[in-house]
């Protein structure tokens, strides 16, 4: 098989579209997330801590020499990103437990046991007679 024509199934298939679109709304989620804990959710917890800017806390490593930019371990950032990763995970975590929410209410009840053949019938009264028998 070629490799063209392998990719052609691979585009075409349901669940490589189902993917991409997937993963497009996940990037834009992420971004509307993102927006909405660094300028609702931060700046009211900033506020309650003493007015700290969470993206502004750096610690200096190196100071600034000359034309050399000062050298910073910039913490900040990453405790923004930690609390926009646990927004998102819990976002997204709701969203999974009512899409099975709705799965499960829409399972269907128990399958009934279907009534044996008239062979099997027949094989069990055959069964009964030999036993019977002995």
């Amino acid at each position: 098989m070629s490799m063209l024509k392998e990719f052609k199934e691979f585009a075409i298939k349901g669940n490589a579209i189902d993917m991409a679109v997937g993963i497009i709304i996940g990037a834009a989620f992420g971004k509307v997330i993102s927006s909405l804990v660094a300028d609702i959710f931060m700046p009211p917890i900033g506020v309650l801590v003493g007015g700290v800017d969470f993206t502004k806390l750096a610690l200096t490593l190196k100071e600034t020499a000359g034309n050399t930019p000062a050298v910073t371990l910039n913490y900040g950032n990453f405790i923004q990103t930690l609390v926009d990763f646990t927004i998102i995970a819990f976002a997204i975590f709701m969203a999974i437990k009512f899409i099975n929410t709705l799965k499960r209410k829409e399972v269907a009840a128990p399958a009934v046991i279907p009534e044996p053949s008239r062979e099997e019938l027949l094989l069990t009264e055959i069964r009964d007679l030999l036993k019977e028998r002995k």
